[in-house]
């Protein structure tokens, strides 16, 4: 048994092909299927059921995979506990971000990150919270920015900051005329909402105290798969939804007919962590994007840790 072997068959159980497996792991499909047979028969057990349509992974072989996983991230830490000796934030990141944060968050701290940290090279992916979570767990990510709180005990988080939600509404509606939106204000509206699975829709149904999707009525069909499909959706006049803060800096704050004002909610806001393996050894590498993030937020967020701005316009230390 060979670390390359183990690192065909977690190819093969990710891309459910034997094809796409080999492109990714830069070898021929034969010499990779070859490979894989080789270490079924020395184990005495079928990893994979082959079909002329489909790979599918057998029971013994998703138990042999989650061991396959630990033992490749044990041999990254080797290499990586080599690299640190020389430069402990060099190499690749792999980030995660949910899609109502990505879009407006990483922009602002790309460019940054690159002239602090150069020898760093971020890895993006943006995916829903779920799927982030199974991908974490499964060593294909190093960490990923939820919205929503871990409690699972394998899994570590640093908390960043509040993001507050604004109320986005088309021009010709009623709140254009009111200088505070309450909750009783919103008890009367029919909330647009992503669609099932992004957990901003939960967080705006939490918000407006709504404890179950509307099931029918002209808005109960409308479900968004992106933030900014909802928000055009406001601005044909379908009607309201709630906005996080760092969205504020999208494109469609311009000429899109949707008008946004803060609610006057203490509790309307999400919190925004960093969350990661207790086990990954690159923890500095970790808080380094960490601490660029942070340094780089607008006004509109609230750090968790809110004496950090006020040392930074001190010009204090961190």
């Amino acid at each position: 048994m060979t670390l390359q072997e183990l690192k065909y068959i977690i190819a093969v159980a990710e891309s459910r092909h034997f094809g796409r497996a080999a492109e990714r792991c830069f070898v021929s499909q034969p010499t990779l299927s070859g490979q894989i047979k080789k270490l079924e028969e020395e184990l005495g057990v079928v990893i994979f059921e082959r079909t002329n349509r489909s790979v599918e992974i057998t029971p013994v072989g998703e138990a042999i995979l989650a061991h396959a996983r630990q033992i490749m991230e044990q041999a990254d830490t080797i290499q990586q506990l080599a690299q640190a000796q020389q430069d402990p934030l060099a190499g690749p990141l792999r980030i995660g971000a949910i899609p109502t944060l990505s879009p407006y968050l990483m922009p602002l701290i790309l460019l940054p990150l690159t002239r602090q940290h150069p020898q760093m090279k971020l890895v993006l992916s943006e995916e829903l919270t779920d799927t982030l979570l199974e991908r974490l767990r499964n060593h294909e990510i190093d960490a990923a920015l939820l919205a929503t709180p871990v409690s699972e005990g394998e899994l570590d988080s640093l908390a960043l900051f509040d993001e507050p939600f604004w109320i986005a509404y088309p021009r010709n509606h009623p709140f254009y005329e009111k200088e505070k939106i309450t909750r009783r204000d919103l008890d009367k509206e029919n909330l647009l909402l992503l669609a099932e699975g992004h957990c901003l829709a939960r967080q705006a149904m939490e918000v407006c105290h709504i404890r179950e999707r509307q099931r029918q009525g002209e808005m109960a069909d409308l479900r968004a798969s992106s933030l900014e499909t909802l928000l055009q959706l406001v601005g044909a006049g379908f009607g309201c939804t709630l906005v996080p803060a760092l969205a504020m800096r999208g494109s469609w704050t311009t000429d899109s007919g949707v008008v946004a004002q803060p609610l006057a909610l203490p509790d309307a806001s999400r919190r925004v962590s960093l969350v990661f393996r207790h086990s990954y050894p690159r923890q500095r590498a970790l808080r380094a994007f960490a601490e660029v993030m942070l340094d780089n937020l607008p006004n509109t967020v609230q750090l968790v840790d809110p004496g950090r701005r006020a040392k930074k316009k001190t010009g204090r230390k961190q």
